[in-house]
């Protein structure tokens, strides 16, 4: 990786989202690849910046910052993206429980998750059973988020799981669940494929049932 790129992840990690954009264009104009800037800078800058985290080297309003730098440098590229490319890594619904108004670790997570190169479908919030599984039937992700803030809530999300065993979709979906009353516990009690506590967590735990598939 040359210096222009090193510095573009080295600005993603460190939040200077107020420069990461003419940094991009730079290395586009320069005729850096995209897929290299993609792939090496932002996606490569979010996966330190989940592991910081995950240490404690850094906390949620610094990872903030720094998923809205990749963000912020991802726009610059998306025009400049054909079909073909920058696939990503996979399909993720992410939805806040019926009941639950809250989205701000839902958003977060949604951030982490498409800094690490995954195709992230926002659901919205306060989603009843049969809604979130008319957008599991539209969207076909791999991997389903739900997100719970409130003890009354959580509920729902075994209501989820049960339904979509019913309708016969359980098996073409995995189901990880979040929230501050969720715990390890809960999630394996519903059938849950995954619990993550924070969302730098959350990332790791899409990509390892990902890799299942």
């Amino acid at each position: 990786m040359n210096e222009q790129l090193k510095r573009i992840k080295e600005a993603v990690v460190n939040g200077k989202h107020n420069e990461i954009e003419s940094m991009v264009q730079a290395a586009v104009d320069g005729g850096e690849d995209l897929d290299q800037i993609i792939d090496e800078c932002l996606i490569g800058a979010m996966d330190i910046v989940g592991k910081n985290f995950a240490e404690g080297l850094i906390f949620v309003p610094e990872m903030l910052i720094a998923a809205v730098t990749m963000k912020k440098g991802l726009a610059v590229l998306q025009p400049l993206l054909t079909g073909a490319g920058a696939a990503s890594k996979g399909t993720i619904l992410m939805c806040t429980v019926k009941g639950d108004l809250h989205d701000i670790g839902k958003n977060l997570v949604i951030m982490m998750l498409e800094g690490a190169g995954f195709l992230v479908i926002d659901g919205g919030v306060d989603l009843s059973v049969d809604k979130l599984v008319e957008k599991v039937v539209e969207v076909k992700p791999q991997v389903l988020g739900l997100s719970a803030l409130l003890t009354t809530t959580m509920p729902e999300m075994d209501k989820v799981i049960r339904i979509l065993e019913e309708k016969g979709l359980r098996g073409d979906v995995k189901v990880m669940v979040g929230g501050a009353p969720v715990d390890a516990v809960f999630a394996e009690k519903i059938g849950a494929d995954g619990y993550g506590k924070d969302a730098a967590e959350a990332v790791q735990i899409a990509k390892g049932l990902l890799s299942q598939n």
